[in-house]
């Protein structure tokens, strides 16, 4: 039995608290956070801080935010705790390199919460495009747009940013670094502020890739839509799900679409493009679930899906797009 600890009572912290409850090979030590109003459940008990937490813990799941990601990386590492630490893995590279130093030092192992690695679809997709099923890629286009409610910047960390880079499309952007690789160039225009307060709401990017395909990705937080990874899959209780699909790649061989894996594939523009039958593959366990499936396997000495290191390189790409978002609405406003 591995235990762990929960470090952070916010949304996804809570439900990371009930995925370790509920597993039969780890043992939730408690919640570490400062505010004591937060309904973790009455049989879960509560830290402050996490110089409270006593001796005897394996793992540390870090769900607190961007920010204090690399100083609770670096006390977990102190501690001799494994960390499972929420996306993205900092809020500067500089951060990261840090706490990826502690983890050396301390010879603890770490994993990055992009949890959308573990869809058996996602897998599926990657497979499929290295194996050949469309050819040589050429291009991937991508949309996320949903209306985020006003409360959700109300109050809290989010109120003085909330961009939806580093919180929603840093995760399309490491779907797009596992199912098609390295990316080596980014070009950004920011759209329209519409809640009139200057913060990253919408805009469009184009990527190119090491692999020589390029991508687009349309995004916006004030623009209710069927399209996103969230809706697409079902895979967050608290977004509707739509099950449209919100990714296409295209190929030298055809194209396929994600999440529905609609598979195409021609030969050239005078005969039309047939579609081709994809099973496609399900999952076991709920990706939150095959996470912690793997962090306790990772724990036992296997190898990360997704360590601090290479949750540095999707945070870089990310980090890059909000600086030229940002400097663009400047230029727009005249700043």
């Amino acid at each position: 039995m591995k235990r762990i600890v929960v470090v952070g009572g916010g949304l996804i912290g809570i439900r990371q608290v009930k995925a370790v409850q509920a597993h039969h090979d780890c043992e939730l030590v408690g919640l570490v956070d400062p505010d004591m109003r937060i309904d973790a459940g009455a049989d879960v008990a509560r830290f402050a801080d996490m110089d409270d937490v006593p001796d005897g813990v394996d793992g540390a799941i870090i769900a607190t935010p961007t920010g204090l990601h690399t100083a609770h990386g670096v006390t977990a590492a102190k501690r001799g705790w494994h960390v499972l630490i929420e996306k993205p893995v900092s809020d500067n590279v500089g951060g990261a390199d840090v706490m990826q130093a502690a983890l050396t030092q301390a010879g603890v192992q770490s994993l990055v919460g992009h949890h959308r690695r573990y869809h058996a679809s996602v897998r599926q997709l990657r497979a499929m495009l290295a194996e050949g099923a469309i050819g040589t890629p050429v291009t991937a286009t991508l949309i996320w747009a949903m209306r985020k409610p006003d409360t959700y910047f109300e109050g809290n960390w989010r109120t003085a940013g909330g961009s939806p880079v580093l919180i929603n499309l840093v995760h399309d952007i490491d779907i797009l670094r596992f199912v098609l690789g390295e990316i080596a160039e980014v070009v950004c225009l920011p759209g329209q502020s519409l809640r009139r307060d200057g913060r990253i709401e919408s805009g469009a990017i184009a990527l190119r890739l090491e692999c020589g395909a390029t991508a687009t990705i349309s995004f916006a937080d004030t623009a209710p839509s069927p399209w996103g990874f969230e809706a697409g899959t079902g895979e967050n209780p608290n977004i509707g799900t739509t099950g449209q699909d919100m990714m296409w790649i295209t190929g030298s061989k055809g194209g396929i679409s994600f999440p529905s894996m609609s598979l195409w594939q021609g030969v050239a523009w005078g005969q039309a493009a047939k579609r081709t039958p994809v099973d496609v593959a399900v999952n076991t366990a709920e990706p939150l679930h095959a996470q912690l499936d793997h962090f306790l396997e990772v724990m036992n000495g296997a190898t990360p899906l997704i360590d601090v290191a290479d949750a540095t390189r999707t945070l870089a790409i990310a980090l890059e797009i909000e600086a030229q978002l940002r400097a663009r609405l400047g230029l727009l406003s005249g700043h």
